[in-house]
């Protein structure tokens, strides 16, 4: 029996960096608000696919889209 995987959905989230800020001063942010990552704009992102990091990334930015480029993958994952 063939195993079908197009019904098969992974949510893949980028992480772009961390920050540790208090719960009061997050409660008084509000729209706009600027939170500062511990990243540069160069340094590489995380991908992970259901919470789970899989591969190493870059960003690309191609007019007003935003993407993601995979430029390694995590040990344990690469299928080769």
């Amino acid at each position: 029996m063939a195993s079908n995987v197009d019904n098969v959905k992974v949510e893949i989230s980028v992480v772009l960096g961390r920050s540790v800020i208090p719960m009061h001063q997050l409660l008084r942010m509000g729209r706009g608000a600027v939170i500062e990552l511990d990243s540069h704009q160069d340094d590489p992102v995380t991908i992970l696919a259901n919470d789970k990091p899989v591969a190493r990334g870059e960003i690309q930015i191609q007019g007003e889209k935003i993407a993601v480029s995979v430029v390694d993958l995590l040990k344990g994952y690469d299928n080769t």
